[in-house]
């Protein structure tokens, strides 16, 4: 097999990795991820190595029994062999109670193909939690987390970038340049491909899907001018044509999730011409209005939020800033109610929590 081939190859999954993993002063580190166990474990994933985004890359994966005050050194890393980068982490609390760990992997920075790698911990809340061993389950990079409809399909939202974004000649797959969803219907045994959408301008793609309360699937992708939308109404099959959401953006990942109250959770930058001004929004219409919101951090160079709500209704929003200067992971916990009412009024929320930083004290 050719060097380019060794993508493919299973990575090593270090638990309890050594201090190389978590050095001071690191020039480059973000691209983070959250979850929350049902016993409250916190955890957070991102990716560091190298000089910037390349073969170097390796992701970490952090803990929290505090809810988020103090956090571990890395717990477990991913570290693939030769010029193979994992990059792109996305940690998901599955129905079942168990954590999967999601990843990407490519040749160098981008090969054309990539892949969607996972490994999965059954018992997240364990002292000592065991992982089980990597595979690879999607063409592509998966940025955010999976959605479960209604009718108990888990879907997944995996991409390969399209040639305006990244122009590659290795490993291409044309017929699958798309913001694409996979399938499960046996949670998670096996994956299919249904289809995709290619709506215009879009970049990186960083897609996430919401299911509408009409039973149409709504997708929203990253684009040069902002969030770009498709819809599908037959599961993700067939998507519609690619039209602008109207909500504007700096080019960059935002957030979206139904949350248990039945309302939406939107987090973009209300700045729409850099990363600065991060901020909740909320929607009690579906998504056609966001009349509510909450300035999470109004700094520059704060981007790429990742949330989960809790059981109690508490939301956790994790995000970096500077990655090549502060080299901060940071993190909010907030509420409906602080949203609603414009500020933070619960005495448990509390904003710009330092997870990691690369930067000694």
């Amino acid at each position: 097999m050719c060097e380019k081939e060794s993508s493919l190859f299973s990575p090593l999954l270090l638990v309890d990795p050594g201090p190389e993993y978590d050095l001071p002063n690191r020039p480059f580190q973000g691209i983070p991820t959250i979850e929350k166990t049902k016993g409250g474990r916190l955890y957070a994933a991102f990716y560091s190595g190298g000089e910037d985004e390349g073969p170097d890359n390796f992701v970490v994966v952090l803990d929290s029994d505090d809810d988020g005050f103090t956090w571990s050194k890395p717990i477990v890393a991913v570290d693939p062999q030769g010029l193979v980068r994992a990059f792109d982490p996305v940690l998901w609390h599955d129905p079942l109670g168990r954590l999967w760990l999601f990843w990407a992997q490519s040749y160098t920075k981008f090969d054309g193909r990539c892949g969607v790698w996972c490994s999965v911990c059954e018992h997240p809340d364990e002292k000592r939690i065991t992982w089980k061993a990597p595979r690879r389950i999607a063409n592509g990079i998966m940025m955010n987390k999976p959605v479960v409809l209604r009718n108990g399909t888990w879907l997944f939202p995996t991409a390969i970038w399209a040639d305006h974004v990244f122009p590659t000649t290795l490993n291409s797959i044309p017929e699958e340049q798309y913001s694409n969803v996979y399938a499960s219907s046996d949670q998670g045994q096996s994956f299919t491909l249904l289809g995709g959408a290619d709506v215009k301008n879009r970049w990186f793609d960083e897609h996430m899907v919401v299911e509408k309360r009409d039973g149409r699937l709504w997708m929203l992708v990253r684009t040069q001018n902002g969030i770009g939308q498709s819809f599908s109404s037959d599961g993700g099959t067939t998507w519609s044509g690619g039209t602008d959401t109207g909500w504007g953006g700096p080019n960059s990942r935002f957030f979206i999730r139904r949350l248990t109250s039945g309302r939406l959770l939107l987090v973009n930058h209300a700045n729409s011409t850099s990363r600065s001004h991060m901020t909740a929004f909320l929607s009690s219409d579906d998504g056609l209005t966001w009349p509510n919101s909450l300035l999470i951090d109004q700094r520059d160079h704060v981007s790429y939020p990742d949330g989960v709500e809790d059981e109690r209704g508490n939301i956790y929003v994790i995000y970096d800033r500077e990655r090549y200067g502060a080299r901060e992971i940071l993190m909010a916990k907030f509420t409906e109610m602080d949203i609603l009412t414009g500020r933070i009024i619960d005495s448990n929320s509390r904003l710009r929590q330092i997870v990691h930083t690369a930067v000694s004290p």
